[in-house]
């Protein structure tokens, strides 16, 4: 037999190197998987509790006849972070924290990987990653929060916004405002309703690379900790089996995740998000795809931000996920392979049915069409996306007079300035990830909106993005972004802008001949970006292409 006496010196060196922090010649000898997981030590609540998980983890691989070894690439909680220009950095994060984990994975050569994500932007961040890096590996998702409860009523993270509003304008005093604050997390985990943490989870789920039922698990409790031992046990049978990302996370297997977005009314940065992880195994999951599927796939699970009175608690009392896809079974590919070596459809053989009131049967949906639109005219020209399932029906089709911002914090002050009228239509530009950079999120707005008593009656309107938990008229990723030119950086106070969600239309009403002068004599504001912002900037993908440097 021929040696390879370059990799057999390689082994040794490595074998010496890593002896110095306690491994053994038989630790080396079986398989050696990474256990990744997003802690960030004390500075946001969603992987304050990871370590345990992946202490969990380890321990199911060192069962299985593996080594485990352990390194972290810190998750963030952008809410945590004072906001504002700070919520920039949520994209360049999801890309950079992908290419850390690529980069540790590939480094040490693992033989496979459990990886632990928890939050918005992390959990894409760690499933391109894994993508990229293509060795068996598994997901464990963090948990949801223990909702909140305010004097016995459940209330959601985004109850300190809309109370912030409703104290400005004198419905509730500012020691009512102070107990929101105090009651509305009381627990490490992600936000406990279907915005974008979950909708992600959710996704990962749906296409394969979580265990079943691994979204509606509480954060705190010992059913992750148990879970996270079994994928630790099971990434030992991928392992053997030589199944990888790229034979799980297939064609199919996203069209899945995308069904079970639209039935579960998810946030819209799962239309950002899933394109950019399938950019990662070279597919091009397009807006005109999303619509197709949009309009033939039924809403058909509603809890918060969708319905108030409902979190991932109860959710999860009526069987979770699994079950919202046993009612979508004639819409799935069953077949698709999962990270339990089982097909999906197998996976949820065992699922409850549904129970009619938080997940409706597909016979008899909250809606005949997805909980997401994409809408196209000549204001969002490549498109444009809605979450139907949380706009006011007053507000599904609106014509009103443009009130056109650069910053987002210019328009909360004109809304807490109580400048914004009934009918308006808020547009904030320059968002996007060329202009902003790194794809604002425009937190605040519309809660404030929804606050001071206007949300069925004022819509806003963005190149950047929202918040997976906002309920009202929000319209984001309008593409071309402003900052490339696009027509939202043609509009001015008072035009008139149409939105009509049930025909998928965006418009503002002017001519085309004064849109097209309009844009002729524009230029792209003078801004400039250095480190991280400054690279997203340059390389940076539009939103209809995941908004990726990848």
């Amino acid at each position: 037999m021929v040696v390879d006496k370059y990799a057999e010196l390689t082994q040794l060196r490595r074998e010496a190197l890593l002896r110095a922090i306690g491994y053994t010649h038989e630790d080396l000898q079986r398989p050696w998987v990474a256990v990744a997981h997003a802690w960030a030590g004390d500075v946001g609540p969603g992987q304050f509790h990871l370590k345990k998980v992946a202490e969990a983890a380890k321990a199911g691989v060192l069962s299985a006849g593996g080594t485990p070894a352990e390194f972290i690439v810190p998750g963030i909680c952008a809410s945590s972070s004072g906001g504002r220009e700070r919520f920039m950095y949520k994209f360049p994060y999801r890309d950079f924290a992908s290419a850390m984990v690529e980069i540790m994975l590939n480094l040490y050569d693992f033989d496979g990987a459990v990886l632990i994500p928890s939050c918005d932007d992390v959990v894409p961040a760690y499933l391109m990653a894994a993508a990229r890096s293509n060795i068996p590996s598994i997901i464990i998702t963090g948990g949801y929060m223990e909702p909140g409860l305010y004097r016995g009523k459940t209330i959601s993270t985004s109850a300190v916004q809309v109370g912030y509003g409703e104290y400005q304008v004198g419905k509730i005093t500012k020691d009512i405002l102070m107990e929101y604050v105090d009651c509305v997390c009381p627990s490490p985990g992600q936000c406990a309703k279907i915005a974008t943490a979950n909708t992600m989870c959710s996704a990962t789920e749906a296409m394969g690379m979580s265990l079943p039922g691994n979204t509606t698990v509480v954060a705190t409790g010992g059913k992750l900790l148990g879970m996270a031992k079994d994928a630790g046990r099971q990434v030992m049978s991928l392992i053997k089996d030589g199944i990888k990302p790229s034979d799980i996370m297939t064609k199919d297997a996203f069209e899945n995740a995308m069904r079970l977005v639209l039935a579960i009314g998810g946030s819209m940065n799962a239309l950002i998000h899933i394109p950019a992880i399938a950019k990662q195994l070279d597919m091009e999951l397009d807006l005109s795809l999303w619509d197709e599927l949009s309009r033939v796939t039924p809403f058909i699970c509603k809890v918060s931000p969708n319905l108030s009175e409902y979190t991932l608690k109860d959710l999860e009392g009526v069987g979770g996920i699994k079950t919202v896809m046993k009612e979508l079974k004639p819409l799935l590919h069953l077949d698709a392979l999962t990270v339990t070596g089982r097909s999906i459809g197998e996976n949820i053989e065992d699922a409850l049915d549904a129970d009619g009131d938080i997940i409706r049967p597909l016979s008899n949906p909250f809606s005949n069409e997805g909980g997401l639109v994409v809408l196209k005219g000549n204001l969002a020209l490549e498109g444009a996306v809605a979450k139907k399932s949380a706009i006011p029906e007053p507000m599904m089709q609106h014509k009103g007079p443009a009130r056109v911002f650069e910053f987002e914090e210019d328009a909360i002050e004109e809304v807490l300035n109580r400048k914004i009228k009934a009918g308006d239509v808020i547009v904030i530009r320059y968002q996007g990830p060329k202009g902003a950079p790194g794809v604002h999120e425009v937190l605040n707005v519309m809660r404030l909106v929804m606050g001071i008593g206007l949300g069925e009656s004022v819509a806003v309107l963005t190149d950047g993005r929202f918040s997976g938990g906002d309920y009202g008229a929000a319209i984001g990723h309008i593409s071309p972004e402003a900052f490339q030119g696009g027509p939202i950086a043609a509009v001015r106070d008072g035009d008139e802008v149409e939105i009509d969600i049930p025909n998928r239309r965006l418009n503002l009403n002017i001519s085309e001949s004064e849109l097209k002068e309009r844009l002729r004599s524009w230029s792209p504001p003078k801004r400039e970006w250095k480190g991280a912002m400054g690279m997203y900037a340059q390389m940076s993908s539009s939103m209809a292409k995941g908004a990726t440097i990848f």
